[in-house]
């Protein structure tokens, strides 16, 4: 028996087809018409396990910019040197739309301006390369469905951090209001829509002076400044494989992902180093650089080979411009430069990020920002007279 409404949904079905089969094949293929499979994994489990075997992902060991060089490697500024630029057109990300409520809006914002002045100081170009970045990962279904959980993610995970400023110690620093101010309006921008083109499709970056596990498993297809951008490779460096849809959840609490304790983990690769007696057991510390400058009032502990960061002992006694001044004679030139001090060598860690120990006991903490601004805090309770701007905020 001939039913007219059978014979209209078939007629439907068929219509509908060959848009089924443009959909299909859209995700099979990434842009530019090459043939760059989407991985069928079969199961939601194997599109996991592919995703935490990404070099550089929130899975992977270790997850962190901040690498150590161990002794007879080469210097990082060559290693990243080495290592070329991929050919071709870099096409711009597509638009960030935010989607959520005016109080997930102001998190995201202010989340992405905190990151922005933490990764790359006052620079504009430097602040939107890192928006970019963090609104790039906020869409791959490898990182955390939000802005402020890209941001914090790994922060509270013994894997480490993603993001190295949120488990460094480096919350701890204050920004005017003017510095807020910029980062806020570049942070809104991108939020409605503002895309900085020059990094592309990136997911990844570090600076020139660190040469992390992952950077040569990745494409490096872009240099803003100091900071190399690099995305991976394949169907899961494209944004094919983005997600399309905003984190129903929302975003979390920029306060209570800034109060919430952190995790950090040893950094891997430096157990055969040197070990010095320390009361909380061995912790590895590598061979101090030949250039490293002498200096009064303490000694430097530990000293990446670009001398880009120190861990020192400080003397709370000798007063505050005596820290100060050993600061600023490890950190010659440009740049950035970091210096951290402590009066008990023994919670001195091997490496970032500080574990909690290391944080507690932090007595001085010295920053120089691309742009060459200084940010000094001191223990205030044993670095009297300092005005209260100027003191490590304590644990809450």
């Amino acid at each position: 028996m001939d039913d007219p409404l059978n014979r209209r949904m078939t007629v439907a079905l068929l219509a509908l087809l060959p848009l089924l089969l443009l959909i299909w094949a859209s995700f099979r293929f990434v842009p530019g018409g090459t043939a760059e499979a989407m991985p069928m994994p079969g199961s939601a489990e194997g599109v996991l396990a592919q995703l935490a075997s990404l070099p550089g992902s929130p899975s992977a060991l270790p997850p962190t910019d901040f690498t150590l060089p161990l002794p007879g490697s080469s210097d990082p500024r060559a290693q990243n040197a080495a290592v070329p630029f991929v050919g071709g057109v870099l096409d711009p990300a597509p638009p960030y739309r935010f989607n959520g409520t005016d109080t997930d809006f102001a998190n995201a914002r202010d989340c992405l301006a905190l990151a922005a002045m933490a990764e790359a100081g006052s620079s504009d170009p430097g602040q939107r390369a890192v928006i970019q970045v963090v609104l790039n990962r906020a869409r791959h279904p490898a990182f955390a469905n939000s802005v402020c959980g890209v941001v914090f993610e790994g922060s509270e995970r013994a894997t480490g951090c993603q993001f190295s400023f949120t488990c460094d110690g480096s919350l701890a620093r204050q920004y005017d209001p003017a510095s807020w101010a910029a980062a806020r309006a570049r942070a809104e921008q991108a939020l409605k829509g503002f895309v900085f083109p020059a990094v592309g499709n990136a997911t990844h970056y570090h600076t020139d002076w660190v040469f992390p596990w992952w950077s040569p498993k990745l494409q490096k297809i872009a240099q803003v400044e100091t900071h190399l951008f690099l995305r991976w490779p394949g169907y899961w460096g494209s944004v094919r494989s983005w997600r399309k849809f905003y984190d129903a959840q929302g975003e979390p609490s920029l306060a209570a992902l800034m109060a919430r304790p952190s995790a950090a983990a040893p950094m891997a690769g430096l157990e055969s180093l040197p070990a010095t007696n320390l009361g909380m057991g061995p912790v590895a510390m590598p061979p101090l650089p030949s250039d490293t400058p002498a200096v009064t009032g303490g000694d430097v502990v530990m000293r990446l080979p670009s001398g880009k960061a120190s861990f020192v002992t400080v003397a709370p006694a000798a007063g505050a411009d005596s820290a100060l001044a050993m600061a600023r004679k490890l950190c010659p030139g440009e740049g950035s430069c970091r210096v951290m001090g402590w009066s008990d060598r023994s919670v001195i860690p091997a490496a970032l990020p500080l574990t909690g120990a290391a944080r507690a006991a932090l007595q001085f903490s010295y920053a120089r920002d691309p742009a060459g601004a200084e940010i000094v805090l001191y223990n205030c309770d044993t670095f009297t007279g300092q005005p209260r701007e100027k003191c490590i905020p304590r644990a809450r």
